[in-house]
């Protein structure tokens, strides 16, 4: 029997541990996106960085992507149940981004790292970065016509990166001989290396204080209490089943078929089971989404429905419950193209928000146009040098009771940003004509949705291959309480001819000198009877350029 003292768990301490645990992430997250290379980190923010603890649930997380922060957690998992602990030692880093092993879809690479202590493994850091291009059929990795995973770019199992200080060259030989970009792929890598080297630093020298063995002691409090804090706000809603029915455009590849996403929530004292019954089966494009997403959007919304207050680690996760039938879109079967999958999760998400509100109905916004628009272009610098650039547009959200919804933000488990006009345009040789708010896109309300934007792009020099995901091109953002739906997108290719090409929410074409894209994403829904809305507030649309004319989108 050991005779060790027990840490002291006391709750001054735990909060202490708890905000230095927090300031290690997020300081990994910063070291993350100033040492990687492509404008998509650089500027995007499309990269996560987390702790965990050594049986693989999350200690902590930086204010990043919640899609990538949860499904690191299978990721972990899964390289634990391939490479013990016991067989670990310092120095060492695993690589993987395979989804049907855990992962989420191509481009996004997880790094993990064990963190030692006078020779013991305390935690492990991880980070996860959207890499510009790992191969595929297009540049960019994201083809929307995509019909199978192979064509999505290289897979990556399990496997060890970096042994004690020796890197796998001829692993690293082997990827970057699959990239479009080799240097900016190794230099996102380094990246991934500086930010769980700085989490090892960190959280050793917090082990140093508080002894190797306390310190899981003192991590194994810190989810038992956010635990308990979740199911104490799990419990403060009404027991109940609550459905709710949304619909992605299409697949990308069967553009005339929407994608059906249906979800029950069902309250039972202090857990919740979310059941993806009738969802679509899994379809023959790039939507379908392996579990690891779909437990992102489910999380995502369950806490925001319930108490986001709540310290953030594997503790909040455990009263959650998820059913996914297999061979749909929510658990596809390999090898079921994937990398289009942030769209159904961001889908996933704002329907259990839509379930829950039934449950929660003043605590509940209308509907976010929850569509992240993703560009790629893929071409060659006037130098001949080739260039594969990324640009991730957000949308409206949904009004709320009491407020406007928010303009073009990130909604449903994504947080990044788009790409400054400066940094694009220094970049390639592409111009922006045009970055502005879409009048008329909010839903009409008491309170007005958020509007979406509008960019327009011309091509100047070379030839691209142009890769666009949309969404809510077909099927608007609802408005709850008497309010308005929102502007659905529109996008269309202007060619140097004068003809135009209307984009059925995704293609993949060829762009040539002097053709132009313009990109209008969709707006959140409204809140409220619209003819209670104040005459301060609707001078102030006016005078703001957000409403011109008597909306005419709800058709």
């Amino acid at each position: 029997m050991s005779t060790a003292p027990r840490p002291s768990t006391d709750p001054i301490t735990l909060e202490v541990v708890r905000n230095k645990l927090d300031g290690i992430a997020n300081e990994m997250q910063s070291t993350l996106l100033r040492s990687s290379f492509s404008p998509i980190v650089k500027e995007g923010l499309d990269a996560s960085a987390s702790l965990f603890t050594l049986e693989g649930e999350t200690l902590a997380q930086a204010t990043a992507i919640p899609i990538h922060l949860a499904t690191l957690i299978p990721v972990v998992r899964t390289i634990l149940g391939k490479y013990p602990v016991t067989g670990m030692r310092e120095g060492d880093i695993y690589i993987m981004n395979d989804p049907y092993c855990g992962g989420t879809h191509l481009p996004d690479i997880a790094l993990v790292m064990p963190i030692f202590s006078r020779g013991r493994p305390v935690a492990f850091s991880a980070a996860m970065t959207h890499h510009q291009d790992v191969g595929g059929m297009s540049p960019g990795s994201v083809p929307t016509n995509a019909t199978e995973i192979y064509q999505e770019g290289i897979r990556i199992p399990p496997l060890k990166y970096r042994d004690g200080n020796e890197l796998n060259r001829t692993l690293i030989d082997l990827l970057t001989l699959n990239v479009r970009v080799p240097e900016t792929f190794l230099g996102d890598l380094n990246a991934q290396v500086a930010a769980c080297s700085i989490g090892a630093r960190r959280v050793g020298e917090l082990a140093e204080r508080f002894g190797a063995n306390h310190l899981p002691a003192i991590a194994e409090e810190l989810l038992a209490r956010s635990e308990r804090l979740a199911r104490r706000a799990i419990a403060g809603m009404p027991d109940g089943r609550y459905r709710y029915t949304d619909w992605l455009d299409n697949d990308g590849v069967a553009l005339d078929e929407p994608v059906r996403i249906e979800v029950a929530a069902v309250v039972s004292g202090e857990r919740i089971l979310v059941d993806f019954e009738g969802t679509s089966p899994q379809v023959r494009g790039p939507f379908n989404c392996v579990p690891s997403g779909a437990r992102a959007g489910v999380y995502f919304s369950v806490l925001a429905m319930t108490d986001p207050s709540i310290p953030i680690n594997g503790g909040c996760f455990r009263p959650v419950e998820l059913r996914l039938p297999q061979g749909s879109i929510v658990n596809p079967v390999e090898p079921a193209p994937v990398n289009s999958r942030t769209s159904t999760i961001k889908r996933i998400a704002s329907t259990v928000v839509g379930a829950l509100r039934q449950a929660r109905p003043d605590d509940a916004p209308a509907d976010a146009a929850s569509a992240l628009h993703v560009l790629a272009f893929g071409g060659a610098r006037e130098d001949g040098s080739p260039y594969v650039v990324g640009e991730l547009i957000a949308s409206g959200s949904g009004a709320s009771r009491g407020r406007d919804g928010v303009d073009v933000i990130e909604t449903d488990g994504s947080n990044c940003m788009n790409l400054p006009v400066e940094a694009l345009e220094m970049d390639v040789p592409i111009r922006v004509l045009r970055s502005e708010l879409r009048p008329d896109s909010g839903g009409s309300g008491e309170f007005r949705g958020g509007l979406g934007i509008t960019r327009e792009y011309e091509l100047l020099s070379g030839e691209v291959v142009f890769t666009h995901r949309g969404e809510r091109h077909r099927w608007p953002a609802r408005g709850t309480a008497g309010g308005g739906p929102g502007a659905c997108a529109r996008s269309v290719i202007r060619r140097a001819n004068g003809t135009e090409e209307l984009i059925p929410s995704k293609t993949v074409a060829r762009l040539f000198p002097g053709d132009r894209v313009e990109i209008n994403t969709a707006g959140g829904g409204g809140y409220g009877d619209p003819e209670a809305r104040s005459g301060a507030r609707r001078a102030e649309d006016l005078a703001g350029g957000k409403v011109g004319r008597p909306p005419a989108h709800a058709d």
